[in-house]
């Protein structure tokens, strides 16, 4: 018998070919084989005056001959499997495989059946195939509604941009959200007023003569916060020290100290740092950022790699639970190389917090726990998968047991705290490092007498909210129900391809354009850009995946109140000035212009304000404000040819000093 299986990438062929036998032919479609027009809306919205919403798909240019052979090759199969990605976009890649290959028309006589896996290997493959189904068209619609939303916003919403702010520009219902997000904390910081704050601090000493460090945390039994400057920052403040808004009145307690301090008491006990769940996709992403400095793009594509390769489970996932069969592997594995001691008596189970969860996924996981490492392997590979296996595997491991002991010291109605920590066993930080902060105290008696050996002042300001980087724009954007798995990484490349947000050291800065485009269709899309509405969105997708939504109904629903927004917004919005940033600099050429930073096809570059009357322009190379540490020229802010901010010193080729970041000391 002939059997033909369809999957999407080759290399996911390849390693599906490893536990097959004669008989069987492998395709790759390599990504999608249909999709709506590029150059046209592509949705026809009515026919005979009832709204339908109905998709134009047509086959991609530069699928063709990969349709023309798959149509050939499923002519002369007696079966064909398609095989695509278990998710939505997988389920819709196998629904326009078997589209142009006219496999509906084939009634009950259709060879054409569905299989879905979420790991590549001889097992998982094996019961997919025993375990044939149709296409889902509940999956499928959910995809198609969603491509359609947002094919809809991005068509008509990018016409009003034109006109209202720049020729070229494009608008994207979830890109817009999160462009908002990075421009409202962007406001946030802008509006932050700096306050200056002072906690006190002492060094006592034991009768044994060994010193400690505590910090006052109560006078007569009350935590403390002076002054009306520092009052917005101290309704946010979490400590439950006391902490002082200003420096003349920590003087005068220090002053008012009696020093005859003794240890009113003293506390040890056990406590238990339990392992941290398996990944998902915003987790692992997150950590891939934080560890290895990657985007999220370059994190999703070694992932696919790897999966395609059958060295782990399917990379998009929001949940976190685990297979039977890989608890049982990894708790095989970590008593033979860890010892019982890190195993607990029962599997550990975790519950998926994600509030709109879809499909039932596993956490990403290894396919073979006992697989500890990839030597020998592309580098990239190598590294992301020692993050999935050591979480993974983690997860199976007893918690790490910390001893913290807190000592209270009091001084006539002064109350000073310090805490110890110390660890005790690391379990599953074994497997995952963690840094557990350790600090030894030395061995104290309660109602001791003690020297008080130094006393001071630290003295800090109230720092605005962080800018968003890479991981924590994705856990904003998850915590609100914003995307989903598959979404993270293109909201964060669109965003910045477009010229909205730039990264300066790593975190996300609103340009003026994204600025001025997000005011303006917040000011006139207020529900297309809140973030419950998106939300809203998201769990009606999931209806229609589970069967309990019609898609176009749903898409009505949406299209009559938005339409109208449209309409209104390109009659009433007025036009978004986007303003140039300057350089300080005038024109050399026309002496009248100021140089200003402008944006074109190759990115950034300096031009005269008096553009078209004055052409001047000039390659965009600004002053980074500090020198080379090697050469002691000044540096200057280069970007590479993909536009990746980085600092080099004005003396290159001469002198070769570059740096991805600006060096601490400036």
């Amino acid at each position: 018998m002939n059997k033909l299986i369809v999957v999407e990438s080759p290399t996911k062929a390849k390693t599906i070919s490893r536990f097959l036998k004669d008989g069987w032919q492998i395709m790759a479609t390599k990504g999608h084989i249909r999709d709506l027009p590029k150059k046209r809306f592509g949705v026809k919205i009515t026919e005979n005056g009832k709204i339908i919403f109905e998709p134009q798909y047509q086959v991609i240019t530069d699928k063709k001959n990969i349709v023309n052979e798959l149509k050939e090759k499923t002519q002369k199969a007696d079966q064909v499997i398609l095989a695509s990605d278990p998710d939505r976009e997988g389920e819709a890649i196998a629904y326009h495989a078997e589209y142009v290959c006219e496999g509906k028309k084939k009634g009950k006589d259709n060879k054409f059946v569905r299989i879905s896996f979420h790991e590549i290997t001889k097992k998982a493959i094996e019961e997919a195939l025993n375990s044939p189904r149709q296409i889902d068209m509940n999956l499928v619609d959910a995809q198609q509604a969603r491509r359609v939303l947002d094919r809809i916003v991005g068509y008509k919403l990018s016409p009003l941009l034109w006109r209202k702010v720049r020729r070229g520009l494009s608008a994207g219902r979830v890109q817009s959200v999160g462009v908002r997000l990075i421009v409202e904390r962007e406001k946030e910081i802008e509006k932050f007023k700096e306050a200056d704050y002072f906690r006190i601090w002492s060094v006592f000493k034991n009768e044994s003569g060994e010193e400690f460090l505590a910090e006052l945390e109560k006078i007569n039994g009350k935590s403390v916060v002076v002054s009306e400057t520092f009052a917005l920052f101290a309704g946010k403040y979490r400590s439950t020290k006391t902490v002082f808004g200003d420096l003349k009145t920590a003087e005068e307690v220090i002053m008012s100290l009696p020093f005859a301090p003794k240890i009113s008491s003293l506390e040890e006990k056990i406590v238990l740092r339990r392992p941290i769940p398996p990944h998902t996709t915003s987790k692992l992403q997150q950590e891939a950022s934080r560890r290895m400095g990657w985007s999220s793009k370059l994190t999703m594509q070694v992932a696919q790699q790897l999966y395609e390769k059958g060295i782990i489970t399917y990379h998009r996932t929001d949940s976190t639970t685990l297979s039977s069969q890989f608890l049982d592997k990894a708790r095989e594995f970590i008593g033979k190389k860890y010892g019982h001691d890190y195993l607990p008596e029962k599997p550990v189970l975790y519950k998926t917090k994600s509030r709109l969860a879809q499909e039932a996924h596993e956490a990403i996981r290894p396919t073979d726990p006992g697989r500890d490492n990839l030597s020998g392997s592309d580098q990239r590979q190598e590294k992301l998968y020692r993050l999935i296996w050591q979480r993974a595997v983690a997860s199976q491991m007893k918690p790490a047991k910390l001893a913290i002991t807190k000592v209270k010291v009091e001084d006539n109605g002064y109350l000073f705290s310090a805490q110890g920590t110390r660890v005790v066993f690391d379990g599953f930080s074994r497997v995952y490092p963690v840094k557990f902060s350790e600090l030894t105290l030395p061995v104290l008696k309660e109602n001791e007498s003690l020297g008080c050996e130094d006393l001071g002042i630290t003295s800090q300001k109230t720092s605005p909210p962080p800018r968003y980087s890479e991981p924590t724009l994705i856990a904003a954007l998850e915590k609100e129900g914003i995307g989903r798995p598959s979404t993270y990484a293109p909201i964060i490349s669109i965003i910045q391809a477009r010229g909205y947000v730039e990264k300066d050291e790593g975190k996300f800065k609103p340009t003026n354009l994204g600025v001025g485009v997000s005011d303006l269709l917040v000011k006139h899309f207020p529900d297309l850009l809140n973030l419950p509405f998106t939300v809203k969105m998201e769990a009606e997708f999931d209806e229609i995946a589970e069967g309990k939504r019609e898609w176009m109904a749903t898409i009505g629903e949406f299209w009559k109140p938005f339409i109208k927004e449209v309409d209104k917004a390109v009659e009433t919005s007025e036009r978004v000035k986007i303003e140039a940033e300057k350089t300080g600099e005038k024109c050399p050429e026309c002496k009248e212009g100021d140089l200003v930073i402008r944006v074109g096809k190759y990115g950034k570059f300096i031009a005269c304000s008096r553009y078209p009357e004055c052409k001047y322009t000039k390659p965009l190379v600004l002053d980074a404000g500090f020198l080379c540490e090697e050469c002691g020229a000044p540096v200057v802010i280069r970007r590479t040819k993909r536009g990746k901010k980085f600092y080099g010193c004005s003396n290159w080729p001469s002198c070769k000093w570059a740096s991805w970041k600006k060096p601490k000391a400036q």
